[in-house]
C-alpha cells in the first residue's frame, strides 16, 4: 500500500486525486494539504508527495521532501527558468517525477509527435493550438510548452526565439524557422491540444482532447506509486510508461 499526500487538495485536481485515489486498493491518502496548512507535520505519514498547486511553491516543497527524503510528483506547471533550476537541483537527492501532463494519451501525443518530425522531415511548417477553461492562469498550458520542446529540440531550433505566440498585423511570410503557438481560453474545457504539421499539398495534424480531470488524476497517482523506491533522478512520465 502506498501512502499518498496530497498538496493543494482544495484545487479541480486536488479533488480529483482524492476522489480517484479511493477508487484504488494499493494507494491511501494519508495527507491532505493547502495553503496555510504545514506540510511538514505530516510528512510522515507518506511516502511520496504529489504536489498540485502554484508555481511559485513547488521549490519549497521539494526542499521538504528532500529533508524527509521523500519521493515527489509535481503536476504544477507555470514555473520559471529559475524555479524549475531551483526545484530540479533536489532530484539529486529524491526521486522526482515531473510532468506537465500525466494523461496516458497526452504522452503518446508527446511520442507520436517527435516520430511525426523525424518521418515528415523539415518541409512541414509546425504550429500548435492548445484551448483550456477560462479560469486557468498560465499560457501555453504546460501540455503545450512541452510539446514545443519536443518540436524545437527534433528540428534544432532555439526557444524560445522560435515561438510565434499567435500573429498580428504585418507579420511579413511564415519562415521554416519558427513555431507557431496559440492559447485559446474558454468556458469549462478541460484541455484541448492540437499539434499541425502542414505543407505544400497536405496537413497532418495529432489531437488530444481531455473531457475528466481524472485522466489526469489517474496518471499522477500511477506516478505516484512507481517512483517510491526509485533512485534519486528526475523523471517524467515517459519513464513511468515505458515510453523513453
Amino acid at each position: 500500500m502506498i501512502r499518498v499526500i496530497i498538496n493543494g487538495y482544495k484545487g479541480r485536481m486536488g479533488r480529483a486525486l482524492l476522489e480517484c485515489a479511493g477508487r484504488l486498493s494499493d494507494c491511501s491518502v494519508t495527507g491532505q494539504v493547502d495553503q496555510g496548512d504545514d506540510l511538514e507535520a505530516v510528512l510522515s505519514q507518506g511516502d511520496v508527495v504529489i504536489e498540485f498547486s502554484f508555481h511559485n511553491v513547488t521549490a519549497g516543497v521539494a526542499a521538504l521532501c528532500a529533508r524527509h527524503r521523500k519521493a515527489l510528483v509535481i503536476g504544477t506547471t507555470g514555473h520559471t527558468a529559475e524555479e524549475r533550476a531551483q526545484i530540479i537541483k533536489f532530484s539529486s537527492q529524491i526521486p522526482i517525477v515531473w510532468a506537465s501532463n500525466y494523461s496516458t494519451g497526452v504522452n503518446t501525443l508527446f511520442w507520436l509527435t517527435r516520430k511525426a518530425v523525424e518521418i515528415l522531415g523539415p518541409d512541414f511548417d509546425l504550429e500548435v493550438v492548445e484551448m483550456h477553461h477560462r479560469l486557468k492562469k498560465d499560457a501555453p498550458s504546460g501540455t503545450a510548452a512541452t510539446l514545443l520542446e519536443i518540436l524545437g529540440e527534433a528540428r534544432r531550433l532555439q526557444l524560445p526565439e522560435a515561438l510565434r505566440h499567435g500573429r498580428e498585423g504585418i507579420t511579413g511570410e511564415r519562415t521554416d524557422r519558427e513555431i507557431g503557438v496559440h492559447s485559446l481560453r474558454g468556458g469549462d474545457v478541460v484541455g484541448d491540444h492540437t499539434v499541425i504539421f502542414a505543407t505544400n499539398g497536405e496537413r497532418l495534424e495529432l489531437t488530444h482532447k481531455a473531457s475528466s480531470r481524472d485522466t489526469f488524476a489517474q496518471g499522477a497517482l500511477r506516478a505516484a506509486k512507481w517512483v517510491v523506491g526509485k533512485p534519486p533522478a528526475l523523471y517524467s512520465m515517459q519513464d513511468v510508461l515505458g515510453l523513453k
